[in-house]
C-alpha cells in the first residue's frame, strides 16, 4: 500500500497540507462536507462474489457505485483501493483519456479520505476485480494522516486511545471486535429461544449491592444525594422475578467495579446475569454450559477453539468438582477438617499462603484456592460447594450448613460463570448481610451495605430460583483467542494523556 509522494512530513505540516487540500479542493470542487448522501449499490464484498467468476481480462455493462475509505493511492491515482465494511475493492482512472479536472481531483485525495465512485466492474488481467471509475465524488476529506500508512498501529496506546484508526487499519481488530458482537447477538437469540425475556434494570443504584465489590460514586444534584454505578444487576432482576413479570429473566448488562486493571479487569465490563424460577443451580449448570458451547460452534464451527497455544474443548458436561476438595488435592491440606478460622489461616500459613489477620474460614479457603488452584484449571471445569460465608445470597446444603449451593467456572484459569441455587428466605438474607457486613474487608472499606429493599422484596415471596452470571469480556477473550481484555472492548478505560 503506497501513496505516490516523498517520506512522510512530520504529523503538523502534513495536516497542513491536507487543510490547503482541503481549501483548494472546496474551491475547485465544492465543499465535500456539504456532502449529505451517496447512492452506494455495492459493498465491496457484494461486487466480489456478483463477479467471481470473470475471467481474467474480462469486461462487464454493469454499472455499480461503491464508497469507503481510501487505503492506497497508485500511480498517481490510477489505482485507489478503497475499504468499506465489507472488504476492499480497487478503482481504476486510465489516466491518458481522463479529463484535466479529473486529474486534478485526483491530486488533491489523501490516504484516509472517503469517495464514492460510480463505474463498470471488470478483472483486471492479474485477476483484481475492479470499477472502471466514471464518476468519482469526494464525501468526507481526512485531515489526521492514517497510522503508518495503514501498515497497522504498533504503539499499543495509540491503539487502544484511537480505536477508530487501529480498527480501519487492522483486519484482525475488525475481526476480533466482530466476534465479539456476533457472540453477543448468537447469546441473545439463543436465550430467547429458550423463553427468557430480556429486561433492563437502573445502572444508578441507592445502594452498592449485589456483589462484593468496591463501586464508582457520582451524586445527583437535584436530590442532592451519593448514588452508585452498579456492580451487578441481580437484586433487582430478583424483583422482577419476584412481581411475576416473567419466570425466565436476563440482561446483557454494562456494570462498573472501582478496582485494579488487568489483561483481564476493566473498570466498565459486560456480563449477562439471568434468573430463572423453579430450578436450582445445577440447571444453571447445564444452560451454562449448553450457552458457552452454543456459542463456541456459532463462532468457529466447533465446540472446540484454539487459545494460544491450547486446545480448549467447550463439549458437555463439564467436570464438577469440590472448592475444598480442589484445594486438598493441590495442597494435601483438607480444610473441611480445618473450620476454626485461626486454625485454618494457621494453616494457609505453613503452606506459604499469607492471609489478613480477621479473615473467616470462607475466606481463607478462597484465598488459599486462588492461590494454587485457579491456573490449574485450564479444560472447563465447574467448581461447586463454595463456602457460604462467601456466597451470602446462595442457599446452603441443609446437611452442610457452611457450603453453599454454588458454583464457579474456570477456564483457562479464569472465572468466567457464577451461580447459585438463590436465597429466598428474607429472614436468612438478613442474617446473611449481616454478617457479611461484619466480614473483614479491606483495610479502608465501609461494611458492605445492607439492602433493606430487597429484603423487604423477598417477604412478599419469591419462589426457589436459579441464578447464572457470565463474564462476557472473558469469554470474548477465549472465543477470539486474543491476548487482554482490552482486544475484545471497542474503547478499553485509558489513563488520560499528560
Amino acid at each position: 500500500m503506497s501513496e505516490d509522494s516523498n517520506a512522510p512530513l512530520p504529523h503538523e505540516d502534513e495536516r497542513a497540507r491536507r487543510l490547503h487540500r482541503l481549501d483548494t479542493l472546496t474551491a475547485r470542487f465544492g465543499n465535500p462536507f456539504d456532502e449529505t448522501r451517496f447512492n452506494k449499490t455495492h459493498s465491496a464484498q457484494a461486487i466480489k462474489k456478483q463477479f467471481e467468476a470473470l475471467e481474467n481480462g474480462e469486461k462487464t455493462d454493469v454499472t455499480v457505485a461503491i464508497a469507503g475509505r481510501i487505503m492506497a493511492i497508485r500511480n498517481n491515482g490510477m489505482f485507489l483501493d478503497i475499504m468499506d465494511d465489507s472488504d476492499r475493492v480497487q478503482a481504476f482512472h486510465d489516466l491518458k483519456n481522463t479529463s484535466p479536472e479529473r486529474l486534478e481531483l485526483l491530486s488533491l485525495l489523501d490516504l484516509g479520505d472517503i469517495i464514492g465512485v460510480t463505474g463498470k466492474v471488470r478483472r483486471t488481467p492479474r485477476g483484481e476485480i475492479t470499477v472502471d471509475a466514471d464518476d468519482l465524488k469526494v464525501l468526507s476529506k481526512a485531515l489526521e494522516p492514517p497510522p503508518e500508512k495503514y501498515h497497522g498501529l504498533k504503539d499499543v496506546e495509540v491503539r487502544f486511545r484511537h480505536r477508530e484508526q487501529d480498527i480501519a487499519s487492522s483486519q484482525k481488530t475488525r475481526d476480533t471486535l466482530r466476534t465479539r458482537f456476533k457472540m453477543i447477538t448468537a447469546l441473545r437469540r439463543f436465550l430467547d429461544e429458550k423463553g427468557f425475556l430480556e429486561v433492563e434494570t437502573p445502572m444508578l443504584h441507592v445502594l452498592a449491592g449485589g456483589a462484593l465489590a468496591k463501586p464508582f460514586v457520582t451524586h445527583h444534584n437535584a436530590l442532592d444525594m451519593p448514588l452508585y454505578l452498579r456492580i451487578a444487576p441481580e437484586l433487582h432482576l430478583k424483583r422482577l422475578v419476584i412481581g411475576g413479570l416473567s419466570e425466565k429473566v436476563f440482561e446483557i448488562n454494562r456494570s462498573f467495579r472501582n478496582e485494579g486493571m488487568s489483561p483481564r479487569h476493566n473498570p466498565e465490563f459486560t456480563m449477562i446475569e439471568l434468573y430463572q424460577a423453579y430450578v436450582d443451580f445445577t440447571a444453571m449448570i447445564e444452560l451454562a454450559e449448553s450457552i458457552i458451547e452454543h456459542m463456541a460452534k456459532t463462532i468457529h464451527g466447533s465446540a472446540k477453539i484454539v487459545f494460544g497455544d491450547k486446545e480448549i474443548d467447550f463439549t458437555a458436561p463439564w467436570p464438577r468438582k469440590s472448592m475444598v476438595d480442589l484445594v486438598t488435592e493441590h495442597t494435601g491440606v483438607d480444610f473441611y477438617k480445618i473450620t476454626d478460622p485461626v486454625a485454618a489461616r494457621e494453616a494457609a500459613t505453613k503452606i506459604g499462603i499469607k492471609t489478613q489477620e480477621g479473615l473467616c474460614w470462607g475466606q481463607i479457603v478462597e484465598a488459599v484456592f486462588g492461590e494454587r488452584v485457579e491456573d490449574k484449571l485450564i479444560q472447563p471445569t465447574h467448581v461447586v460447594d463454595l463456602p457460604k460465608e462467601i456466597s451470602p445470597l446462595s442457599k446452603a446444603w441443609p446437611d452442610r450448613p457452611h457450603v453453599a449451593q454454588r458454583f464457579e467456572t474456570y477456564v483457562n484459569g479464569w472465572e468466567i460463570a457464577n451461580a447459585f441455587s438463590e436465597l429466598n428466605d428474607p429472614r436468612e438474607q438478613r442474617a446473611r448481610f449481616l454478617e457479611q457486613a461484619e466480614q473483614k474487608r479491606g483495610p479502608d472499606e465501609p461494611p458492605h451495605p445492607i439492602d433493606d429493599d430487597f429484603i423487604k422484596a423477598l417477604a412478599f415471596g419469591m419462589p426457589p430460583m436459579g441464578g447464572l452470571g457470565i463474564g462476557l469480556d472473558r469469554l470474548a477473550i477465549l472465543m477470539t483467542n486474543s491476548t487482554t481484555i482490552r482486544e475484545v472492548i471497542a474503547f478499553p478505560t485509558m489513563r488520560p494523556l499528560a
